[in-house]
């Protein structure tokens, strides 16, 4: 949990001589991360409603301080998996353009959408959906984590989480978030099957498109899971 918190937050802790046995519990642990994270989102909520913030105000800013809080990183893997799928050329080509500092018009438009998006749903979005969008989006990790899942380089975090993960926690934690879905109503159930759907098409699509994942493609799929959530639920 601690090298969970380390990896997803600002939080000024410290874990030394991670391996990957250490980096694939931890990946076990993000949704609690998630759940931690959307507790805090959901109180900055509430405090720019009592304030009488404007709604896309007050998301935009929820959606700014989720940003700061997890030093941005999913938000640049987002822009560059969406960098490395419209580029064109062989594998090499896309990770290369990954690896690349700058955001492309693709990153660039895939940000204004998902934000956008984000923003508008969370400040209308029930409370107990704020939770659960946050915690399903981490647990798109473990998805993207699964055994027989390669890595796309020999280094990075791909390479230290990759294949970590066993099917039978991923699949029940999956489960576990689509029974917290229900008493929040069908259309919750719902986003939580289409968040998996949608982290799975992904990892098979980059996959296919780049040889495995990186530690990009776990920040993509955090944030495309976490917007099916809001914008269904």
């Amino acid at each position: 949990m601690k090298l969970a918190l380390s990896w997803l937050t600002v939080l000024p802790l410290r874990v030394d001589d991670v391996d990957r046995k250490a980096a694939g519990r931890a990946i076990s642990w993000t949704p609690a991360v998630g759940l931690v994270l959307g507790a805090f989102v959901v109180g900055v909520l509430k405090l720019l409603a009592v304030s009488d913030v404007p709604a896309l105000v007050a998301g935009f800013l929820a959606v700014g301080t989720v940003a700061l809080s997890t030093r941005g990183m999913h938000l640049d893997g987002l822009a560059d998996v969406a960098d490395g799928l419209g580029c064109y050329g062989p594998p090499e080509r896309a990770l290369k353009v990954m690896k690349d500092g700058g955001a492309g018009p693709f990153g660039v438009v895939s940000l204004i959408v998902v934000l956008g998006a984000q923003a508008a749903a969370l400040p209308h979005a029930h409370w107990g959906v704020v939770l659960l969008a946050f915690a399903t989006s981490r647990a798109a990790f473990g998805v993207c984590c699964l055994r027989g899942v390669p890595a796309a380089r020999p280094e990075g975090l791909g390479a230290l989480v990759s294949g970590t993960q066993h099917p039978g926690i991923v699949i029940g934690t999956w489960v576990v978030l689509a029974g917290a879905a229900i008493p929040l109503g069908w259309r919750a159930v719902l986003a939580v099957v289409v968040a998996f759907a949608l982290v799975w098409g992904l990892v098979r699509h980059t996959g296919k498109r780049f040889g495995g994942i990186t530690g990009d493609v776990l920040g993509a799929a955090a944030e495309i899971a976490l917007l099916a959530v809001l914008v269904i639920a």
